[in-house]
């Protein structure tokens, strides 16, 4: 008998989560999921953000310690900088010309306006005043932050994983301009610890099945409430307006993604999307990138052929700065809550989403629910009450899971256009089990 894939096992997880959630919330059983199921999706989360500082840590120092040639470095840089805004610009635009045609925004009548608007607005003072910190930055503040002042406490937190990344930088470099004698030590530490950390997300991820099936379980007891029926006729009033943020997330993966691929490398989308099916997975079960980098960065590497030193720059880069999906989401709901606010955008208003959609999404936390702090500044730009918020609260949480896997998607598609053209592909991949 055929031994069972991780796929398998995470699909049928998820399944079997899917059938308990539907269970609890008609049986009335939401409160043991919440009590007795849920928490081992939570702990399985735990230990995924619990091994992501260290790895990208030790995986950057080691694939940058093993670049004898700087300006490599720069070059890889550079182009991964390069791509990721050019990406996330082309999302936005996908986006805004999708929301303009479709028009979600005249489906919601004034009286489910209000409605939605009474019974989500403490949830949106508390998105209002995390984003009133980001709004009073100084203009250069995003640079200040990206340089640490304490090692140890940005290590401290997966919110500070720029500033991370920029230290493993900073010492791999140094390590490079060392005489190997001094430096043959500290890369052999690296080596071994970047393997243990590896062994440790493959033990993680067994675990992964019964995680994502908590996960799945808890996430539809808590979007449901205890009335099934009030929840579907929630969605049912935003159901353009979901259907429109999938249509785009969807063009992404299924259109926008296989085309960039196809242009930039030898690998068919079939076999990439095969490739890095488990991290999708994992990006749709958690809503985190930060959580589902560990495995991204596995998936990347062994099943993809990608090099471990542009693995370990691009992929912990692209969890922080590069979120297409992220971007997709902010500009449909820009323009879906400006016009169910009787809001005209003028091209202007357009282009505003474009830049300031673009800016929020560098620096957006990789973790459930920030995009809807960067919207608060998408929708003042332009001069729509954040208030509008509450329209599409009761949706986030699901539509968080798909641009999740937009966002992982995107970041792998940018690691392997970087690899393929610095001939950093160990093998093309066919079949992955």
């Amino acid at each position: 008998m055929k031994k069972l894939s991780l796929v398998a096992k995470i699909g049928i997880g998820m399944l079997i989560g899917v059938i308990i959630g539907v269970l609890a919330i008609f049986w009335g059983g939401g409160e043991f999921v919440l009590n007795w199921v849920k928490p081992f999706g939570t702990i399985f989360i735990s230990m995924l953000k619990l091994i992501a500082i260290p790895l990208i840590l030790v995986s950057l120092i080691d694939g940058i310690s093993n670049m004898t040639d700087t300006s490599k470095l720069s070059r890889i840089g550079g182009k991964t900088i390069g791509l990721y805004i050019a990406t996330t610009v082309l999302a936005i635009t996908i986006a805004l010309v999708l929301a303009n045609f479709v028009n979600p925004g005249s489906f919601i009548s004034p009286e489910k306006r209000t409605e939605l608007n009474e019974k989500f607005a403490k949830d949106v003072q508390i998105r209002q005043q995390a984003a009133e910190g980001v709004k009073s930055a100084r203009p250069l503040q995003m640079m200040e932050d990206i340089v640490p002042d304490n090692l140890f406490t940005a290590l401290s937190t997966n919110g500070q994983m720029l500033q991370v990344i920029f230290f493993a930088f900073l010492f791999g470099i140094a390590m490079v301009m060392t005489k190997s004698e001094y430096s043959a030590p500290v890369k052999a530490f690296f080596n071994g610890v970047n393997a243990i950390i590896l062994n440790i997300v493959d033990l993680i991820m067994k675990y992964a099945p019964i995680g994502v099936m908590a996960l799945i379980a808890g996430l539809i007891v808590d979007v449901t409430g205890d009335d099934p029926k009030d929840a579907l006729s929630l969605f049912a009033a935003l159901g353009v307006y979901g259907l429109t943020v999938i249509a785009g997330l969807a063009f992404m993966i299924f259109g926008f993604y296989p085309v960039v691929i196809s242009l930039f490398t030898k690998i068919k989308y079939r076999n990439f999307f095969k490739a890095i099916f488990p991290a999708q997975l994992l990006a749709f079960s958690t809503s985190s990138s930060a959580a589902t980098l560990p495995v991204t960065m596995e998936c990347v590497e062994k099943n993809l052929g990608v090099s471990e030193e542009v693995t370990s720059f691009v992929l912990p880069m692209g969890a922080t700065v590069n979120m297409d999906g992220t971007s997709i989401h902010q500009a449909i709901s820009a323009v879906f809550i400006a016009v169910a606010f009787g809001h005209h955008l003028t091209l202007v208003d357009q282009l505003t989403i474009v830049v300031t959609a673009t800016l929020s999404s560098i620096g957006a936390a990789a973790v459930p629910g920030a995009g809807l702090i960067m919207l608060v500044i998408v929708l003042g730009a332009i001069g729509v009450d954040p208030a509008g918020l509450a329209l599409i609260i009761a949706l986030d949480r699901p539509l968080d899971m798909l641009r999740t896997v937009v966002n992982v998607t995107g970041d792998a598609t940018v690691a392997t256009i970087v690899a393929s053209s610095e001939g950093e592909l160990n093998h093309i991949p066919e079949n992955v089990e």
